[in-house]
C-alpha cells in the first residue's frame, strides 16, 4: 500500500445525478458524509459524467444537478470542511480514466456484474460509456490518493478492479497511487425498496411507490410508507423472511438513532399501523429542516455556483500533483 500519513485520513464518495435522491441515499450515504467531516478530509463529487451514459435531457439536466448539490449542503455538507464539486469540472478526471483504460483487460470490464445485467436487459441500449465508466470511477478515487471510499454492496466490486489497477500501475510504474479500502456504515447502510423490499431503493427507480424522494410533501411521505408492503403475520421484528418489516425497522433505527432490538420490544403486539405511523412520523420530522435549508440554498443560484467553483479548485489543486505523477512516470513529455 502506498498510502502515506497526508492521505491515510482523506475520503471521496460521488452520486451520479440521475433521478432523485431518496431516502436510501441520505440515510444509507449522505448522512455518514456529513459525519465524516469531523474526521477525514472528504471529497464529494457529483459525477455527472457517469450520469451521461444514459441518455439526459438538456434542458433539465444542468438544474437536477444544482438540485443535487443544494441537498448536500442543505443535509450538512460543509463547503468550507469539505470539497464539493462537479466531477466534469476537473478536466484531470478524464485524462487519468484513459490512462487506466489502457492498463485494463477488456475481460475486466466484461467480467463487471453491473454491466453485464444492464446489457442483458437493455440489449443495443447499452454503450461504450457504461462499458468503461468502472475506470472512469478508478481515476476518480486514485486522482485524489483516498485511503477510504464509501460503498455499498453493488459498488465493492468496481472499487475490487479500482485496487487492482492501482496495484497494476504502481507495480509497473512505481508507486504513485494509494491502494484505497472500502468504508460500509453499519447503521441504514441499505434502505429498500418500499413495495418491493427484497431490492435496494433507487433513485432511479419509475415506481414513485416505491421511494420516498427527500423533497417529498410530509402527506406523500406518510401515503407511501403507510401502503409499504410488510409481511405475513403481525409481528414486528426484524428477521430472514419478513424484508418488509425488517425494512420499515431499518429505516425507524436510522432516523431515530434507537436500537432495533429496542423498537421490537416497544411495537410488540401493537400492530402495523401504529409502526408504520410512527415510521412516516420520524421520517418527516428528520426531513423537515433538510427541505427547509434546501429551498433556501437553491434559491440563491450565484452562491450555489461560487460553491462548485471553489470546490473545484480545491480538486485540481489535489488532482494535479497525482496526474503530474503518473505523466512523469509514463514517460508523457510535459505540457
Amino acid at each position: 500500500m502506498t498510502a502515506d500519513r497526508e492521505h491515510d485520513r482523506t475520503l471521496l464518495s460521488g452520486i451520479a445525478p440521475s433521478g432523485r435522491l431518496t431516502l436510501g441515499n441520505y440515510l444509507g450515504a449522505i448522512r455518514s458524509w456529513v459525519a465524516h467531516q469531523d474526521y477525514f478530509e472528504c471529497y464529494f463529487p457529483l459525477v455527472d459524467l457517469h450520469a451521461i451514459t444514459v441518455r439526459q435531457d438538456p434542458a433539465t439536466f444542468a438544474d437536477r444537478c444544482r438540485d443535487f448539490i443544494a441537498l448536500y449542503l442543505a443535509c450538512g455538507i460543509d463547503p468550507d470542511r469539505s470539497a464539493i464539486f462537479v466531477q466534469s469540472h476537473v478536466a484531470e478526471h478524464c485524462e487519468l480514466a484513459w490512462i487506466l483504460l489502457c492498463q485494463t483487460g477488456l475481460g475486466e470490464l466484461d467480467r463487471m456484474t453491473q454491466f453485464k445485467e444492464k446489457r442483458g436487459r437493455d440489449g443495443a441500449d447499452v454503450n461504450a460509456g457504461l462499458f468503461t465508466y468502472p475506470v472512469l470511477m478508478a481515476a476518480d478515487i486514485l486522482l485524489y490518493r483516498v485511503s477510504r471510499v464509501p460503498v455499498g454492496d453493488d459498488q465493492r466490486q468496481h472499487l475490487e478492479l479500482t485496487r487492482d489497477l492501482a496495484g497494476r500501475f504502481n507495480h509497473r510504474y512505481g508507486p504513485v497511487f494509494t491502494i484505497p479500502e472500502a468504508f460500509v456504515p453499519e447503521t441504514g447502510a441499505r434502505i429498500m425498496a418500499l413495495q418491493d423490499p427484497t431490492r435496494k431503493m433507487s433513485k432511479s427507480d419509475p415506481a414513485e411507490a416505491n421511494v420516498v424522494a427527500l423533497l417529498d410533501p410530509p402527506a406523500v411521505i406518510a401515503r407511501k410508507l403507510k401502503r409499504a408492503v410488510t409481511d405475513s403475520g403481525s409481528d414486528i421484528v426484524a428477521r430472514p423472511g419478513k424484508p418488509g418489516v425488517t425494512n420499515l425497522l431499518n429505516i425507524l433505527a436510522a432516523t431515530t438513532g434507537e436500537a432495533i432490538c429496542a423498537l421490537e420490544e416497544r411495537y410488540g403486539g401493537l400492530g402495523y399501523g401504529r409502526f408504520k405511523q410512527d415510521v412516516a412520523d420520524a421520517v418527516i420530522a428528520r426531513l423537515e429542516p433538510v427541505q427547509q435549508r434546501y429551498a433556501q440554498i437553491r434559491a440563491d443560484v450565484r452562491e450555489l455556483d461560487d460553491v462548485l467553483a471553489r470546490g473545484a479548485e480545491r480538486a485540481r489543486q489535489r488532482a494535479r500533483p497525482t496526474l503530474t505523477s503518473v505523466r512523469e512516470r509514463l514517460g508523457l513529455i510535459p505540457g
